[in-house]
């Protein structure tokens, strides 16, 4: 058994990749699913999607790697975080679609709780702001709004999870009922600094505690799949949040190191070590990841619309067919032109967090068109990217390092990496392997199975494809960030 298969349930699609025990890829299978907006704001998907495309994919890649089940050591689970189920635990069924993470249909259950006055306990004790990005209200508007479900809640007839432990308990056939560390959280329900799930809070919001995973290392024992779903019961040992996983497969293992995704939003992540540190820029904090009952923090900013707001040039607009049409397109953009694209498609993340604001695109002229708007586009991402990290430095000092590592579906495009070192007036380093999110799962899972080295070893293994380094005039850069700045000011104030 020298293999590790990771799971990788994202927002638009759900992938399998099979690892050596080398961490190499060996065969990755991908399926896309759905996304369902049934109001404006509202983001769902259908659990049966989620399910389906991880089994299948699961089996896929196995297929392609020229394996079987016994050659498997441990399964690694990595998922889109926040986003959030209730099932049967008789059935397994859900009660509901699963709500999405991008979903702001409880934004006047969050304003109730500021102006009662809730909101500074809420994020002394979860490192968290009080938004409707976060599960927590999102679990009492299912259980306010499915008929019957705060009843049955009470009983002990139902389980919430986020994806991680939906996933988990349809994998064990309803044998475990579990989340880790980083997923937890991430649901505004969990005090990170106890460790622990807050009565208080769920009091707060009507959630009965018996409605609530259990709480796990992200190398841990999570149960053993069933075992007809690929020949033989294979053990589920390291899970962690998206965000989380791309920080450990970037090896950002010590305090200080910085390290941003790039997939449907973008995420970026600061090591603080032992330390939570309160953030005073409107930043989270939260758990990088937690070993040996140990958790490390981090600083984190949330952008709500990276990748996405290329997928909407594409599906939306339709000026686009293929993500990669994008940098030659903006690379033909009129230079004298200066369109900024304010992409607040589902409100604004960090610093910001205006979940109220809609998307804004300003300087445009007669002659603007696709390239005009491509290049917008792409700039939005290394924007909304220096916002976070300017916000980072302000909570965290000098001890953040000036490089910062990237991964994810943009980061393929070197027009947008030299964009965003040029904005950020610092390195930015591309990895060898950008598939750090399930390279992040699979060194979980294999560091419980034995197969994978510690972490400080591991951090030696991490290798550079290309550094982009800072060419923009800085008079430049700081008249360009200005005009960002201007712009979604103005967008805010709509």
């Amino acid at each position: 058994m020298t293999h590790i298969l990771a799971i990788d349930q994202g927002t638009t699609s759900s992938r399998a990749i099979v690892f050596d025990a080398g961490l190499r890829v060996i065969a990755v299978a991908q399926e896309e699913f759905p996304q369902h907006y049934p109001a404006s704001g509202w983001v769902e998907h259908d659990p049966t999607d989620l399910w389906s495309t991880v089994a299948g994919t699961a089996r896929a890649a196995i297929e392609k790697a020229g394996i079987d089940a016994r050659d498997i050591a441990a399964i690694g689970i990595t998922n889109q975080r926040e986003t959030t189920l209730i099932w049967d635990r008789a059935t397994g069924q859900p009660i509901h679609n699963a709500i999405v993470w991008q979903d702001r249909r409880t934004a006047n259950i969050c304003e109730a709780l500021t102006a009662a006055g809730h909101a500074p306990m809420i994020t002394a004790r979860t490192g968290l702001l009080l938004d409707p990005y976060f599960s927590a209200t999102k679990v009492k508007w299912l259980l306010d709004n499915v008929e019957g479900a705060r009843a049955r809640a009470m009983r002990g007839e139902l389980a919430f999870g986020t994806v991680d432990s939906f996933l988990i308990w349809k994998l064990t056939g309803g044998r475990t009922h579990a989340t880790d560390a980083t997923n937890a959280a991430r649901t505004m329900l969990y005090d990170i600094r106890k460790g622990t799930w807050d009565a208080e809070i769920c009091g707060l919001l009507g959630i009965p505690m018996a409605l609530l995973p259990e709480v796990r290392d992200c190398a841990a024992d999570f149960g053993t799949t069933r075992a007809d779903l690929f020949g033989r019961e294979i053990p589920i040992l390291g899970v962690a949040g998206d965000q989380q996983a791309a920080t450990v497969g970037q090896a950002c293992f010590q305090p200080g190191m910085m390290k941003s995704t790039y997939g449907t939003g973008c995420f970026a992540l600061l090591n603080t070590g032992a330390d939570m540190v309160p953030s005073k820029n409107r930043l989270l904090t939260t758990i990088a990841y937690q070993l040996d009952g140990k958790p490390t923090y981090a600083l984190e900013g949330s952008i709500f619309i990276a990748g996405a707001v290329v997928q909407w040039l594409r599906d939306g607009l339709k000026i686009i067919r293929e993500a990669s049409e994008t940098q030659p397109l903006a690379e033909a953009a009129d230079p004298t032109q200066s369109v900024v694209l304010v992409p607040a498609f589902t409100g604004l993340g960090a610093p910001y967090w205006r979940p109220d604001c809609r998307g804004a695109i300003y300087g445009l002229t007669r002659n603007s068109g696709p390239a005009e708007l491509a290049r917008a586009a792409l700039e939005s991402v290394g924007y909304q990217t220096r916002d976070l990290l300017e916000a980072m430095r302000a909570d965290w000092g000098t001890a953040a390092e000036g490089v910062l590592r990237v991964d994810g579906g943009m980061v393929a495009s070197d027009w947008a990496m030299q964009f965003l070192a040029d904005i950020l007036g610092a390195p930015v380093d591309r990895p060898v392997v950008t598939e750090t999110t399930a390279l992040g799962a699979a060194y979980l899972a294999g560091l419980q199975a034995g197969l994978c080295p510690s972490p400080a070893e591991f951090q030696k293994s991490w290798a550079l494809e290309r550094r982009f380094t800072p060419a923009m005039d800085p008079a430049l850069r700081d008249e360009k960030y200005a005009r960002w700045g201007r712009a979604v000011a103005a967008t805010m104030s709509v």
